[in-house]
């Protein structure tokens, strides 16, 4: 009984041996019969030393060289507008012509009475010679007369008032003033705005006080014109830094031939700091940032000794990426520049880092590349 028992265990083992064994061929059959994983599909550039001009960067507000909103000194009812609505007009040239029918007759009543105290005046004088009168009188004929003529040249400033002219040369804007429309002082009547050049102000930090100089060259752009760079030079330097913001104003001067620039627009403003640099260059999509550390992936051919590399269609082995640490610097655009841990001339992974760890193979399509420009326009432009 026990010799059949330990028969019919062997037996049981000898099958499962046999199962087992049969289940690990097919396994292995399985394996080996399964495609092996193929090669990343990444975008890459070969990291390359770029010539860098450092910058200060700040939001500037333009300002024209001369701009006022054009008012009256005193009241009165419009009689005539004298130009149209954007108009260039030269100094001096009347814009409104005000009512001045009463200031004119009192003028005229004034400069009577002045004329008569000189007539006065200049028959006292003969009478004195002939000592007929006292010297006295003729103090007071004189008197009388610098008085009418004062009076005469404050109803002459009162009637010229009337005129409002323009203080300078400029461009006119859009008014909405019209004849028989009654003024009162300091009412708004037109912009007038000089815009052949302009200024853009704008304040830098305290600590680049030092880089700053009159002269120093700068450009600027604006969303209204994309693409475009306006020349400009520093001008002047505010000597108070504020104390709220330890900033300190400063003030260019912009040539605005054309007219673009508009007084009052927002521009972004690069001012040219110290010596070229030379940075080694990648685009920023490259970098991979980590609570341990920045990081890129570089491809390059897979070691002599690797085993079985991965062939493309040709039969050339792929490359293979691999995981370095990166020491970034300062950035610009689409841009960043690498201080160390990459060379020269070395090939990094630009997008599809994701899809990557060290030793995937990878191949590189740039059919579709990131960013990569120094200055980038907004995309809907």
């Amino acid at each position: 009984m026990t010799k059949r028992m330990l028969i019919m265990v062997g037996a049981v083992l000898l099958l499962i041996v046999v199962l087992a064994f049969g289940k690990y061929m097919q396994i292995k059959k399985l394996i080996a019969s399964s495609p092996k994983p193929g090669a990343q599909v990444v975008t890459a550039v070969k990291a390359q030393t770029a010539e860098w001009q450092p910058q200060l960067s700040s939001v500037g507000t333009l300002a024209p060289v001369r701009g006022v909103d054009v008012t009256t000194e005193i009241a009165g009812l419009v009689r005539e507008v004298r130009f149209k609505s954007g108009d260039e007009v030269k100094a001096g040239q009347v814009l409104f012509e005000l009512n001045a029918d009463s200031d004119v007759a009192q003028l005229r009543a004034l400069q009577a009475a002045a004329d008569l105290s000189a007539t006065t005046l200049k028959r006292d004088k003969l009478q004195l010679t002939a000592q007929a009168i006292s010297q006295a009188q003729v103090d007071a004929d004189e008197a009388d007369l610098k008085s009418k003529q004062a009076l005469v040249a404050q109803q002459k400033a009162l009637v010229a008032k009337k005129t409002i002219r323009a203080p300078f040369a400029g461009k006119l804007g859009i008014t909405a003033i019209n004849p028989g429309q009654y003024l009162n002082p300091g009412d708004k009547l037109v912009t007038l705005q000089t815009i052949d050049t302009v200024y853009v102000d704008f304040y830098v930090p305290q600590k680049q006080l030092a880089s700053l100089s009159i002269g120093q060259k700068l450009n600027l752009t604006s969303d209204a014109y994309p693409g475009v760079a306006f020349p400009a030079k520093v001008t002047s330097i505010s000597p108070k830094v504020d104390a709220a913001t330890r900033n300190v104003q400063v003030q260019a001067t912009v040539p605005n031939a054309k007219r673009q620039l508009l007084p009052g627009m927002f521009a972004n403003v690069a001012l040219d700091q110290g010596e070229l640099k030379k940075y080694l260059t990648l685009p920023q999509t490259a970098i991979t940032y980590n609570p341990y550390g920045s990081t890129v992936f570089v491809l390059a051919p897979p070691p002599a000794n690797a085993k079985d590399p991965l062939k493309d269609d040709k039969g050339q082995p792929y490359l293979v990426a691999q995981q370095v640490f990166v020491t970034t610097g300062p950035t610009r655009g689409d841009q960043v520049a690498i201080l160390t841990g990459v060379k020269d001339g070395q090939t990094v992974v630009t997008s599809g880092q994701l899809k990557l760890k060290n030793g995937t193979p990878a191949t590189i399509d740039n059919k579709v590349q990131p960013a990569n420009s120094p200055n980038p326009t907004p995309q809907e432009h």
